[in-house]
């Protein structure tokens, strides 16, 4: 494993919260993550936002609301 930089830590920044490269470079990143301050808190903010978009997806839309939602996308795919 090598330390891959600041550079290619932030700019994998998602994929690696989502647990979605490939185990060299998320080992990689985890090592330079170890290391790094800056980038520990930007995956640190990162990981928080991710688990409030999760927190806020549960949520379910009104009934009333979603068969709108829905005929107004029919309305609109047969027109």
């Amino acid at each position: 494993m090598t330390d891959c930089g600041c550079e290619k830590a932030k700019a994998d920044l998602e994929e690696y919260l989502h647990h979605e490269l490939e185990r060299s470079e998320y080992a990689d990143i985890s090592e330079h993550l170890a290391h790094c301050e800056d980038c520990s808190d930007e995956v640190h903010l990162g990981q928080v936002l991710t688990d409030a978009v999760k927190r806020a997806c549960r949520d379910t839309a009104p009934e009333e609301l979603r068969v709108q939602v829905i005929s107004s996308l029919r309305l609109t795919i047969t027109h």
